[in-house]
C-alpha cells in the first residue's frame, strides 16, 4: 500500500515546488497571456506567467490528492494573549479544506470567541471596511451580531513593546477563498481589529 503523505509533508513539497518555479526550475510552456487585455498583457512576461501557472497546476494536483486520500489542511498554532493560550485550527495558506476540516474549525469557533472577548474588554474595538483599506469603530455587541451570520474565526495579534492589535476573522464557506474576497458572496471573511484605547488598527 503506498505511503499517503501527511499535511506537514504536503505544505513541504509545496514550499519545495514553489521555490523551484520561482527559480523557473519548472514552467508552464503553453502559459499564455490572457489575450483579453492587450494593454496589461504588454506588462507581463511570457516566463513569469509560465513561472506562476506552472505552480498553480502543481497546487491543484496537492488539492486532488488532499480530496482523495483525505489529508486535511488544518495546521494548529498556539496563541498567547494577556499570560492566556489558545490552540487555533486554520488551514494552510496553499492547502484546502476538506469537509473534516470545516467541521473542526466551526466546532473551535466559540472558544475562539470567548478568548477573543476575555482579551480585548478593556480595548477599542473597529471593523474593517472597504477592502480594508479604513476602519469603522464598532462595540463588542456589534461583533456578536456579525459573528451570528459567520460559521469559523481565526486570530492573530501584532504586538510590539508598546502596541497591540488583536485581528478577528469572522468567515463563511471555505477558508481558502474567504480572503480578498476571492469566493464573494459564497465564501469571505470580516476582520475586527482590537487595539488598546487611543491607538488606531495598523494592518
Amino acid at each position: 500500500m503506498p505511503k499517503v503523505y501527511t499535511t506537514e509533508e504536503l505544505i513541504k513539497i509545496l514550499a519545495t515546488e514553489r521555490r523551484a518555479c520561482l527559480n523557473g526550475q519548472r514552467l508552464n510552456l503553453a502559459a499564455k497571456t490572457s489575450g483579453v487585455n492587450p494593454l496589461i498583457d504588454k506588462f507581463l512576461k511570457p516566463e513569469g506567467i509560465q513561472k506562476f501557472t506552472a505552480y498553480q497546476d502543481f497546487k491543484a494536483a496537492v488539492h486532488r490528492y488532499q480530496r482523495e486520500h483525505n489529508v486535511s489542511g488544518i495546521v494548529w498554532r498556539q496563541l498567547t494573549l494577556k499570560n492566556k493560550t489558545l490552540r487555533i485550527p486554520e488551514v494552510d495558506a496553499q492547502l484546502i479544506a476538506l469537509p473534516s476540516d470545516m467541521e473542526t474549525l466551526k466546532a473551535a469557533k466559540n472558544s475562539i470567541m470567548l478568548f477573543w472577548h476575555e482579551a480585548t474588554a478593556e480595548m477599542d474595538l473597529y471593523l474593517s471596511v472597504n477592502n480594508g483599506k479604513d476602519h469603522r469603530m464598532i462595540m463588542a455587541p456589534d461583533v456578536d451580531r456579525i459573528a451570528c451570520g459567520t460559521e469559523w474565526a481565526s486570530l492573530w495579534k501584532w504586538e510590539k513593546s508598546d502596541f497591540l492589535e488583536i485581528v478577528l476573522q469572522l468567515g463563511w464557506g471555505k477558508p481558502e477563498e474567504a480572503a480578498y474576497k476571492r469566493g464573494w458572496p459564497h465564501s469571505g471573511s470580516e476582520y475586527i481589529h482590537a487595539v488598546n484605547p487611543g491607538n488606531s488598527p495598523i494592518c
